[in-house]
C-alpha cells in the first residue's frame, strides 16, 4: 500500500490519500481523542503522540500535530497507523458512517438555508476538501450564515480570508438575504 501525502494551507495539518476509501460518503471530524471512540482509524492516528484532530473526507485523512512536534518526527508513525489499519480490515467508523455535515434548520428560513446549503455543497466543499478540510453549515439567523470549519480549515491561517472574502462574497451574490458569514467554533 503506497500512501500519498500532500501539504495543506494549514501548517499544522498534512493530508494522508490511502489510495481507497475512507468512507462512503460525508466526513467525520475528531477534534479530540475522545472524539475517536467509535473510529478504529482515528484513534489509531491518535495514538501517535503529538497528533492533535484527525478529520475524515471519502478518500483523504488530515492530521492536525500539535505546534511543539515536526512532521518529520510523526509522519512515519501515522503512515504507519494508516497503513496498519487498512490491512484490519476494521471499518473507519464503527455504526454509522459520516453524514453531510450540516445542521439541521426548521423555520421560516428553511428556503433560504437550503439555497445556502446547496451552494456550499456544490461550490464550496469541494474545492475545501482538495486542501483537506470541510465547512458545513451551522445555523442562519438575520442575515448571518455561521459556519463550522473542519479539517485543515479549522485553525488554518488563511480560513478567516476564505470565509470573507470568498465564502461571504459567493453566498452574498447568490442570496441577498445573506449579510455576513461568521465560523463558529466546536
Amino acid at each position: 500500500m503506497f500512501i500519498q501525502t500532500e501539504s495543506t494551507p494549514n501548517p499544522a495539518t498534512l493530508k494522508f490519500l490511502p489510495g481507497q476509501a475512507v468512507l462512503e460518503v460525508g466526513t467525520a471530524d475528531f477534534p479530540a481523542p475522545e472524539a475517536a471512540e467509535k473510529s478504529p482509524l482515528a484513534s489509531r492516528i491518535f495514538a501517535v503522540d503529538g497528533v492533535r484532530g484527525v478529520f475524515f473526507g471519502t478518500d483523504f485523512v488530515t492530521v492536525t500535530k500539535a505546534d511543539t512536534v515536526e512532521w518529520d518526527h510523526i509522519k512515519p508513525a501515522i503512515l504507519g497507523a494508516i497503513m496498519e489499519h487498512f490491512q484490519s480490515g476494521d471499518p473507519a467508523i464503527r455504526g454509522e458512517g459520516g453524514g453531510d455535515g450540516h445542521a439541521a434548520h426548521d423555520g421560516p428560513d428553511s428556503e433560504i438555508v437550503n439555497q445556502i446549503k446547496q451552494l456550499l455543497d456544490t461550490r464550496v466543499r469541494p474545492a475545501v476538501a482538495q486542501d483537506g478540510g470541510d465547512i458545513t453549515f451551522h445555523g442562519f439567523e438575520r442575515g448571518v450564515v455561521y459556519l463550522h470549519m473542519q479539517g485543515a480549515c479549522a485553525g488554518c491561517p488563511s480560513s478567516t480570508l476564505t470565509l470573507k472574502m470568498g465564502i461571504e462574497n459567493l453566498l452574498r451574490h447568490y442570496i441577498p438575504e445573506v449579510t455576513e458569514v461568521r465560523p463558529v467554533a466546536d
